[in-house]
């Protein structure tokens, strides 16, 4: 079984005074954690003699903090397992999306916030100009390379060595996305029922993908301590999972960053429990403040990296890669030929010369990023003051936290007002985290004015509603 130990449940809880009576201060704060899937549904609590020492309170405050939350039905006394945490609707109370995020047709004046995706690039169709001139002596062949064109590879591999990390082009393999990329690499070295640790909050479609390649996910909550080596180490003791998939640059959807010293930290622990990284760079050319550190795999040779065209240039540009070790590649190429055939040669060109374009599209990207970024930030601060969240040093994402817990709520309201919403739900492993809700920095910054406006009036209507009927799963990306 999971458990928590008394100094993480300390750090999560925070050193805030409690307020009067304190027994129901800390029982709140306690619940807020299990109900926002920061400490999972299923956790062993520790004693309450353990939180005693650990919170510098009474026996009587921690005890009656656990009563209380026993009476509500958050903590469960289970013999030989102590306290665990639990919600009063039992795991499979809250509906969990099964289709992911997927893209919809919608009216013009509705304002989608699904998409986690800018629009093109400005060198994009110049990109497409160049390519086309490159087309025409690759049509004498079949237009078949699951491994992908050979001067593709090449582009990606001097990406990787221009960020610090030499790389064989014949250890890259290209796909037609990120996402297919993880399928691939999941149905070469998986066998159903194996156990993968996925970061909570994630990707949901990474959550699918997992799930119908008929995989198990373990839950390592990365909010909002970050990576804690300590409670890796004991996610991967107790989960037992064969492989990890983590997003370590501008996480999706929290944004976080994680540091050079955590990424030394979390590949020592994946490498002492035998558990193969993979790594998701989706946003990694996305550093609007900051740069990331090193990639992952220079402080882990057997991970396996996902990259993607999709968020650093053009989502309607379907190229991502897998860059694996050497024995690796052979198995995603037969796994990868099981799913499609290849990806299309003109996009693969395009690729090659947005990538040898370089710095300059990226400099205009992240600045139009940082622009939309920084709108958003306002109109929030303005419209909905009580939202916390933290402005990430790159990615697309504001996670925001709600005063309460009324996110799948202010998803239906949303539709009402023209507002489409990734509900806060999807992105975790299990029930919870109905305090959250993902607002991508992706509309056009004079529109954010106008989508605080709209997520405030949602959000009255969430706080008036007592509908309990659940929201449709949006249709989103």
């Amino acid at each position: 079984m999971r458990t928590v130990s008394a100094r993480s449940l300390g750090l999560l809880l925070g050193s805030e005074p409690l307020a009067r009576p304190a027994y129901r201060s800390l029982a709140d704060a306690i619940r807020r954690l299990i109900s926002d899937g920061r400490v999972l549904v299923g956790t062993r609590l520790p004693s309450e003699r353990a939180l005693v020492s650990e919170l510098g309170l009474s026996r009587t405050t921690v005890g009656g903090a656990f009563e209380a939350l026993r009476e509500e039905g958050f903590v469960v006394t289970r013999r030989g397992s102590g306290s665990v945490a639990a919600l009063p609707t039992g795991p499979s109370g809250l509906a969990t999306s099964s289709a992911g995020l997927m893209p919809a047709d919608l009216p013009d004046d509705v304002i989608d916030l699904t998409y986690a995706a800018l629009p093109a690039a400005s060198g994009v169709t110049a990109a497409y100009e160049r390519a086309l001139v490159e087309l025409p002596r690759h049509l004498a062949s079949s237009g078949y390379n699951p491994h992908g064109l050979l001067e593709a590879r090449q582009a990606i591999a001097e990406w990787y060595e221009s960020r610090g990390l030499p790389t064989d082009p014949n250890h890259v393999v290209v796909t037609c996305g990120a996402h297919a990329g993880l399928s691939s690499v999941l149905r070469a070295l998986l066998d159903p029922g194996d156990r993968v640790l996925v970061e909570s909050p994630t990707y949901p479609n990474a959550l699918v993908g997992v799930r119908r390649s008929g995989l198990r996910p373990v839950a390592y909550p990365v909010d909002p301590l970050g990576w804690d080596a300590e409670s890796l180490e004991l996610a991967l003791r107790q989960g037992g999972a064969r492989m990890a998939y983590l997003v370590p640059d501008f996480q999706n959807p929290t944004g976080r960053l994680m540091t050079e010293a955590e990424r030394m930290s979390v590949a020592t622990a994946l490498r002492t429990a035998r558990t193969q990284p993979i790594i998701d760079e989706t946003f990694v050319e996305l550093g609007l403040d900051t740069q990331p550190p090193a990639p992952f795999a220079a402080s882990s040779r057997d991970a396996i990296t996902l990259g993607s065209a999709g968020k650093t240039f053009w989502g309607g540009l379907r190229v991502g890669w897998v860059r694996a070790p050497a024995p690796l590649v052979s198995p995603i190429l037969e796994a990868r030929h099981s799913l499609d055939l290849g990806t299309a040669v003109l996009e693969q060109l395009v690729l090659v010369e947005l990538l040898r374009a370089g710095e300059p599209v990226l400099a205009a990207r992240r600045a139009e990023a940082r622009l939309r970024r920084d709108a958003m930030v306002t109109a929030l601060r303005t419209y909905l003051p009580d939202w916390r969240f933290r402005v990430p040093e790159g990615g697309l994402n504001l996670w925001c936290e709600l005063p309460v817990e009324r996110g799948d709520a202010l998803a239906r309201a949303a539709e009402g007002v023209g507002l489409r919403l990734a509900r806060g739900t999807q992105f975790g492993v299990g029930p919870g985290m109905d305090r959250f809700v993902r607002v991508p920095y992706c509309r056009p910054a004079d529109e954010s004015d106008e989508v605080g406006q709209r997520l405030a009036e949602a959000w009255q209507l969430a706080l008036g509603s007592s509908s309990t009927r659940e929201p449709a799963t949006p249709l989103i990306a």
